[in-house]
């Protein structure tokens, strides 16, 4: 092989990506533009992770350094620096999909829109086969309005509920519905609702509801808040109802149900044995949640897991675990909320297993322990904020303060006269500041700030240096701020506009959302690689 050759990045083809997924080999598809251009065309099982976040992200989200890895971007040229960026890291299987975005689509490859695909295209697959049943808005208003003996309760994460929620409505996210309901509503005559922004949680709680055998009639608010919205009523505003513990013997009868959706399921059972043989076995990725509330599990956890409320985990697959074809392992401490999560995951097409035989003593740890990051290669030139404070009010020699938080903390408050910048797009912010004698970079904590140092020192002449303890500095130390869109840099493409979430979306925007979902299943069926099946 020649030099050039050896030089030459790797690259796999959509059909050996495609063969990968059938074959349910492990493999991460990673698209590495911001989640915006991300949510307008990307494969099934493509999970995102913007280049300009890969050392925060990719050492928790891809825990194995052998794991097959493809990366892709739509010509932005941003495949190959992550290709190299995973490499610099130590992830030994990394390959660019062929052609990129546009590879996949000449080949004929499904592109799918949005976030979260699967597990919305999988929440339309239930609807379909199993008739889950629903109510619209206008009769689930006309049901509280008569003071019918219904309850309203709302799957999504509690910071969603108290955005907006159904009036009188409870906060019950998505794996705590089997285990609370009781509590919620004894009487087995009442009449239970489950309701979330769009469809897919709606869906998938109503659906858990039936599936683990509740005697109380159950439906969905057909199409979330968006139906109710579309419908003309009205919605509550930071309500703070959240479910009540259940009894002993409530647990008891959950926990039976349960085990016994998971069993037709085909889910796994673990030992604590078989789990640390799997954590140490070569080729074969195995994650480990804990899928209680974020609550109990800083309260205290069982080591080596890591939080993912099991509502959100079936909500967002993809985000935490981006390695199509690993094993999952879930544990709770009641036998409901896991077995629950894991009878999803298992039909969503994945290895799942759950953790039997924990005691109370396993459960030693106590706090969220912090996501584990990439080491720098080099050491960072710091600033402290007061320095900073006095360059900025000098005449000469501003510095130019670029700024890489998110846009939408950027727009909540930043230092004054800071830009918002895209890491990814550090070489198109830099040219519109020629001469530049200075840069200061900040974000949050400073943590991607102090990884894009490098990268920016290798665009300009210019002195380079990192804000110490970035913005979380500056505003305890009592520094002015200022608050909006004062100065983007770079196009607000971090982040893709839900049409379900906030208060203030078009009404085209919603209903083309709708629209969407319902076609879910027929994109599914022409896609071709998702292994689901409903019990």
């Amino acid at each position: 092989m020649s030099n050039h050759d050896h030089a030459a990045p790797r690259r796999k083809t959509f059909h050996e990506v495609r063969a990968a997924l059938l074959a349910r080999q492990e493999i991460a598809l990673l698209d590495v533009r911001e989640e915006d251009p991300f949510a307008q065309a990307h494969p099934l099982w493509a999970a995102n992770l913007p280049y300009g976040r890969i050392e925060l992200e990719v050492l928790w989200r891809i825990p194995r350094h052998d794991t097959p890895i493809v990366v892709y971007d739509d010509g932005e040229g941003l495949a190959e620096r992550a290709q190299q960026s995973l490499q610099a890291i130590g992830y030994a299987d990394v390959a660019l999909l062929d052609g990129g975005l546009a590879g996949w689509r000449n080949a004929g490859g499904e592109l799918f829109r949005d976030v979260n695909v699967p597990s919305k295209a999988f929440g339309e697959l239930v609807e379909a086969q199993r008739h889950t049943p629903s109510l619209s808005a206008e009769e689930v208003k006309a049901l509280l309005d008569a003071k019918a003996d219904v309850v309203v309760l709302d799957a999504r994460r509690y910071d969603e509920y108290q955005t907006m929620n159904i009036p009188g409505s409870t906060s019950v996210p998505g794996a705590e519905l089997a285990l609370r309901v009781r509590a919620l509503a004894p009487d087995p005559k009442t009449r239970v609702i489950v309701n979330c922004a769009g469809r897919t949680r709606s869906i998938i709680g109503t659906q858990s509801l039936v599936n683990a055998g509740v005697p109380n009639p159950v439906s969905a608010l057909r199409n979330g808040t968006i139906g109710w919205t579309l419908a003309g009523q009205q919605l509550e505003h930071g309500a703070a109802r959240r479910f009540a513990a259940a009894t002993p013997q409530q647990r008891e009868q959950a926990a039976r149900d349960a085990r016994a959706v998971a069993d037709r399921a085909k889910v796994g059972r673990a030992t604590q044995a078989a789990l640390r043989a799997w954590r140490a076995e070569a080729g074969r990725s195995t994650y480990v949640f804990d899928v209680r509330t974020p609550e109990e599990y800083a309260a205290a956890h069982v080591a080596g897991t890591r939080s993912a409320p099991g509502g959100q985990l079936v909500q967002e697959t993809d985000h935490a675990v981006p390695v199509r074809g690993a094993r999952i392992v879930l544990l709770d401490d009641d036998g409901v909320r896991a077995n629950m999560t894991a009878s999803w995951l298992a039909q969503l097409g994945w290895e799942v297993h759950v953790l039997d035989g924990l005691q109370a003593a396993d459960f030693s740890e106590r706090g969220t322990p912090a996501n584990p990051v990439a080491e720098l290669a080099a050491a960072v030139p710091w600033i402290a904020p007061a320095e900073l404070a006095a360059l900025l009010a000098s005449d000469a020699d501003k510095p130019i303060v670029l700024d890489l938080t998110t846009s939408a903390n950027y727009v909540k408050q930043h230092i004054p006269g800071a830009r918002w910048a895209l890491r990814s797009q550090l070489a198109e912010v830099v040219a519109q500041f020629p001469g530049a004698p200075r840069y200061v970079l900040t974000c949050g904590s400073s943590l991607l700030a102090r990884y894009a140092a490098h990268e920016l020192a290798a665009l300009t002449h210019a002195q380079v240096q990192v804000l110490q303890g970035g913005n979380a500095a500056w505003t305890a130390a009592g520094l002015p701020l200022e608050q909006g869109e004062t100065a983007l840099a770079s196009p607000r493409i971090d982040r893709y506009r839900r049409p379900y979430e906030g208060t203030d979306n078009p009404r085209e925007a919603m209903q083309g959302y709708l629209d969407w979902e319902f076609g879910l299943v027929e994109q599914l069926g022409r896609d071709g690689t998702h292994h689901f099946f409903v019990i």
